[in-house]
């Protein structure tokens, strides 16, 4: 496919500006940016996915009713608090939205609102009503990056990307930013990520596209199993490319997805590398399953195990505890079957083959498992099917962050 990925953040899209400031939502904050706004200068198609989790913020139950028409302008989005759990929530959500809107001179339904942080502590709209103004007047293409700051919460690292492709003839671009570090288990973790393009798309089709993308890319981290209650990711659409507008599923939509698709996968691999406490990220990549549900089942639950997690901390080659977890992800293997291999910058090593331990240099071991970025090989030579999930070793400081995270 023709996709390429280049500098940018949210705002590199045509159309697109953005600003970011501190507005000290959470008590004690004076210097982190952690309002942000993002603007187009045209009605966009847009589409979104949430937690499946039961338990949901009430910026997403706003932001589901404002998307009902599959159309949005801008986004407007805080850290510090998660705004769920709140007797006003819903309320307090509705009312950030109205702010944004009456400040960008836009329709009060044409706003995302979303929210992340300490669950159960009422959010306060004075940030707004003080700041909202201001970054009015700061939006530019140049501030997506602040915005992807604003977002964070014990994220040590912005996660950001931009990419383009060709399209109709045209160059189309895609940017987006994303936040989490902790609570990720996306299924549709905390998770939030926007994403913006020029494409010209229908609301119809944008939405098809984002949930196509989302399967082999979001859906497929887990940083340490907890499913956020405020997982989002939104997508808008300003047609500003100038391609012929994709209204049904054509070549042009296949290189879309594609490209949407890659684009995701970088975000989804930045989540993961920067799990909280985290030393390296984890790739585990499953194929010859019997099916591609197998696939998928065996590569989350091997990224998530956290035997797995903490043997990949101290770089052992702890192979057995991979076959533990495949034995218990529920999916239809042949043990006897199943070849595992570690990979790295540093080297490979084989460690299993026909579900049976093979001898191998400890030392050599080491060297591959000490790297930053460690990919688990699992062939189970059965099939056809392919998955490729991502993840992170699990340390001391997870513990650490997790254990006076509200205070």
């Amino acid at each position: 496919m023709d996709f390429r990925f280049i500098d940018g953040t949210i705002t590199t899209p045509q159309g697109f500006t953005g600003a970011a400031i501190c507005g000290g939502i959470k008590e004690g904050n004076t210097t982190k940016k952690d309002i942000m706004m993002v603007k187009c200068d045209t009605l966009c198609n847009a589409a979104a996915v949430y937690t499946k989790n039961l338990v949901k913020s009430d910026a997403i139950l706003v932001t589901q009713e404002h998307l009902k028409n599959g159309k949005a302008q801008a986004i407007v989005a805080n850290s510090g608090n998660a705004n769920t759990c709140n007797a006003d929530g819903y309320k307090k959500a509705s009312d950030v939205c109205k702010l944004c809107a009456s400040t960008l001179n836009i329709a009060e339904d044409d706003v995302i609102v979303a929210s992340t942080g300490v669950i159960g502590v009422p959010l306060p709209l004075e940030p707004f009503e003080q700041k909202l103004y201001l970054m009015k007047k700061m939006m530019s293409s140049e501030n997506g990056s602040d915005c992807a700051e604003a977002i964070m919460t014990t994220d040590t690292v912005k996660k950001e990307m931009a990419m383009e492709m060709t399209i109709d003839g045209k160059t189309v671009t895609v940017g987006g930013i994303a936040k989490g570090s902790g609570m990720i288990h996306i299924n549709m973790g905390t998770m939030l990520s926007f994403v913006t393009t020029d494409c010209a798309i229908s609301s119809k089709m944008l939405e098809e596209a984002l949930k196509e993308a989302v399967e082999d890319s979001y859906n497929m981290v887990s940083v340490d199993g907890d499913t956020s209650t405020n997982d989002t990711l939104a997508i808008m659409a300003s047609g500003k490319a100038g391609n012929k507008e994709i209204t049904t599923k054509n070549e042009d939509y296949k290189t879309f997805v594609a490209g949407l698709t890659e684009a995701f996968k970088s975000l989804a691999k930045q989540l993961a590398k920067d799990g909280e406490g985290a030393t390296k990220l984890l790739i585990c990549d499953v194929s010859g399953a019997k099916t591609k549900k197998d696939a998928v089942g065996v590569a989350k639950t091997v990224i998530g195990s956290s035997l797995v997690k903490t043997a990949m901390f101290g770089a052992d080659a702890n192979w057995g505890r991979v076959l533990c977890a495949i034995g218990y992800s529920g999916m239809d293997v042949d043990i006897s079957k199943v070849k595992v291999t570690f990979k790295s910058e540093g080297g490979e090593v084989l460690v299993c083959e026909n579900g049976a331990g093979v001898g191998f240099d400890e030392d050599e071991a080491k060297k591959v498992l000490v790297c930053d970025t460690v990919t688990i090989d699992i062939e189970l030579n059965d099939g056809e099917g392919f998955a490729e999930a991502y993840g992170c070793d699990l340390t001391y400081d997870y513990v650490k962050i997790n254990g006076d995270y509200r205070t």
